[in-house]
């Protein structure tokens, strides 16, 4: 009952920070698998997904002010699809995956989005490594291992001396702890996605790998803020 009054809340245009407070307040309750099975529910699910911003594919993320619900409102959707079967099958019906790739390609060249692109990027870690019709959705419709891939080299910055080759800068600062974060979600995102791709198809798919084994052996390269951040990384 607390978490379905918590929603009907939510439904409602209310103020940022009443927003912020409800969707922490669920974000602690939905690691109660228990709790989840009366409100894992379509419209529920829906009601989370436009609180993160998941159901405008044209709107860019320009309100500064409302980074902090979308960041909670995916944290949450986290929590409730780690923990409950019934929302791993709704994600696919309500196209989850799609929505989490257009959201990570609003957020690239954009400043401050570096928490709302690391939980986006764990989600579709969740979603692919939960539910195979989704991973396959990934590979195959939404190109999400290019879409991936992009994230981790915005993540570790990477420039480029030729076409599958970066630049080697030793004298290059460790990453910031949220730029190593989103560093590790898209490589377990894409480790899942990638993880029946041993026989490669098409001319693309080839330039794509050679892509990223590139941008992989640049991560090895890299070094995070701390020791244990970096072996995390690499």
């Amino acid at each position: 009952k607390l978490c379905e009054g918590i929603l009907n809340i939510l439904e409602k245009d209310t103020k940022t920070s009443c927003q912020v407070a409800c969707l922490e307040a669920l974000r602690i309750l939905s690691r109660d698998k228990k709790v989840l099975v009366p409100v894992t529910t379509k419209r529920n699910m829906q009601i989370l997904m436009k609180l993160a911003k998941l159901d405008t594919v044209e709107d860019p993320l320009e309100r500064v002010s409302e980074f902090p619900v979308i960041v909670e409102a995916l944290k949450c959707l986290c929590n409730i699809i780690f923990n409950s079967s019934v929302a791993q099958k709704l994600s696919l019906e309500l196209n989850l995956a799609a929505m989490l790739c257009n959201l990570l390609q609003k957020c690239k060249d954009q400043q401050s989005v570096d928490d709302i692109k690391c939980f986006d990027l764990r989600l579709l870690f969740l979603l692919s490594l939960l539910h195979t019709d989704i991973r396959s959705q990934l590979r195959q419709e939404l190109q999400g291992v290019q879409v991936l891939t992009q994230a981790l080299e915005n993540s570790l910055s990477v420039r480029w001396t030729e076409e599958y080759k970066a630049a080697e800068d030793r004298d290059r600062p460790p990453l910031s702890l949220q730029e190593t974060d989103c560093a590790i979600e898209a490589l377990k995102a894409l480790f899942n996605v990638t993880l029946d791709s041993w026989n490669v198809h098409s001319e693309n798919e080839s330039h794509q790998f050679r892509y990223m084994a590139a941008i992989l052996r640049h991560c090895l390269l890299t070094t995070g803020p701390t020791e244990d951040k970096t072996e995390e990384l690499h």
